[in-house]
């Protein structure tokens, strides 16, 4: 049992990165109903725009740079 929780653990980790940056760092913590299209399209901008985000961060990382943000 603690086995299977700690791989749900690993997983839940790495899924709650990209919302820590849609609502922490682009302020994306309402939304406002502009229909269910443009909600969808907005949210995927800026969940792919965080995947990019950390993905910079990460390549930084690799290469001793150090990333301020």
């Amino acid at each position: 049992q603690e086995q299977i929780e700690r791989l749900k653990a690993k997983v839940r980790a790495k899924v709650e990165h990209p919302f820590h940056v849609v609502k922490n760092l682009f302020h994306y913590r309402k939304t406002r109903y502009r229909g269910l299209t443009k909600n969808t399209a907005q949210l995927f901008s800026l969940f792919g725009f965080a995947n990019l985000l950390l993905s910079k961060r990460h390549l930084m990382r690799a290469h001793g740079i150090n990333p301020s943000c």
